[in-house]
């Protein structure tokens, strides 16, 4: 998935909840999880990062701005994402059955 794409999706806040991903770099493939949850004060969040409970923002630039991975934001990381699942589907049923920006 391409950023801008994977961006617009994020600052949506639509159907990305529970994105879980990975960085290919990492040799112990450890998950990560993000996404968004409507009606909160910061509804964008992350889980196991480098804050340990993961951490919320405000909005999508926030999140993928902060240096939470390994000291690096996850902007700057994207060319190593790779995606398990995102609302629980495998990416290929996510970008067949889902609504996208």
């Amino acid at each position: 998935m391409d950023w801008d794409f994977f961006f617009r999706q994020l600052e949506s806040g639509m159907n990305i909840n529970e994105t879980c991903f990975y960085f290919k770099d990492d040799p112990n493939e450890v998950e990560h999880y993000l996404g968004y949850i409507s009606g909160q004060e910061n509804p964008y969040w992350v889980g196991y990062c480098d804050i340990d409970g993961g951490c919320d923002f405000k909005n999508a630039t926030e999140l993928v701005n902060a240096q939470i991975f390994n000291g690096k934001t996850l902007k700057e990381r994207w060319s190593n994402v790779i995606i398990c699942h995102i609302e629980g589907c495998g990416f290929d049923d996510w970008m067949k059955y889902f609504h996208h920006i």
